[in-house]
């Protein structure tokens, strides 16, 4: 089972990684438009790029956890994300979490260690 918690973070913190360098990639993007100009900045972005290899690596790693382990354990453990999430909008964007959300992401906690056990 440890095996799996692990994996299940590290996944989770690709998985997020990629979110986050998405956010920031389309952040440093212009007005869509169906121009040269707009795709080669597009092919230039290397946070869009982090974002794709990111999304890469979870995926592959989630098939691995998906052919080793039951789906009834490994899936309700990607909900893991959402604790690295909320704690990249606090610290990386700089977001205000309301209590509720907090109080949602304990109750999503308490989930994962019930699963666990």
């Amino acid at each position: 089972m440890y095996k799996l918690i692990f994996l299940a973070t590290v996944q989770s913190l690709f998985l997020v990684s990629s979110q986050i360098f998405l956010k920031l990639a389309t952040a440093r993007m212009g007005k869509f438009s169906f121009t040269l100009d707009y795709f080669k900045q597009v092919l230039v972005n290397w946070q869009l790029a982090c974002s794709g290899i990111s999304i890469v690596i979870a995926t592959v790693l989630w098939m691995y956890i998906l052919k080793h382990f039951e789906f009834s354990a490994a899936y309700p453990l990607i909900s893991i994300s959402y604790i690295f999430g909320m704690l990249a909008a606090m610290f990386i964007f700089h977001e205000t979490i309301p209590i509720t959300r907090w109080v949602g992401l304990g109750f999503i906690i308490l989930g994962v260690i019930f699963v666990v056990r």
